[in-house]
């Protein structure tokens, strides 16, 4: 198990999430330590400085997804591996049997990058009306699916189809860890 990375890609309410929470299940059933890690968490960090400037509150967690795809060009405008040089520098002391990203979106640059440091791809799909239901009872103060439009540009390492039970969607899950770890 040792030094496993996975970064799981999917379009916003395809199960990221979920996925990467089942693999860590998996990697603490084994005994093992895992570390879930956000590329965009400086996205997130500017996202409330944006609204605390703008004096309105802002749910934990709640994404302004239009907020947060206009910092991010901006952020890749100004140096293209601005969040993929930030998300190295905190994995870099990780002590885990397996580091997950679970919000990985462009294929230029960080998937690029993420390969080379050993990641493996897992993209999780689901069925549009499924995904569609998902978004609806989210708390996302915008949905925005222009930053994951390109994610078909990214080749992944497997494909999880979600869209069934959650204990299917486990089923899959074990599966697939058993070749990764």
């Amino acid at each position: 198990m040792i030094g496993s990375k996975v970064a799981v890609i999917g379009l916003s309410g395809s199960g990221k999430s979920t996925t990467a929470a089942m693999m860590e299940e998996v990697v603490a059933a084994r005994g093992g330590t895992s570390c879930r890690v956000k590329l965009s968490a400086p996205l997130y960090a500017l996202q409330a400085k944006v609204y605390e400037t703008a004096e309105l509150p802002l749910a934990e967690g709640a994404q302004d997804q239009l907020l947060m795809e206009a910092l991010a060009s901006h952020l890749r405008r100004i140096r293209a591996d601005s969040l993929v040089s930030d998300f190295f520098r905190r994995i870099a002391g990780v002590q885990a049997d397996l580091i997950i990203n679970d919000d990985l979106r462009d294929p230029f640059v960080d998937a690029p990058s993420l390969r080379r440091e050993g990641f493996r791809i897992v993209r999780v799909t689901c069925p549009e009306p499924i995904r569609r239901s998902r978004l609806a009872v989210r708390d996302d103060i915008t949905v925005a699916d222009a930053s994951t439009s390109q994610l078909d540009l990214i080749e992944p390492d497997a494909v999880v189809e979600n869209g069934t039970t959650l204990a299917e969607l486990r089923e899959k899950v074990h599966k697939l860890m058993a070749g990764i770890l």
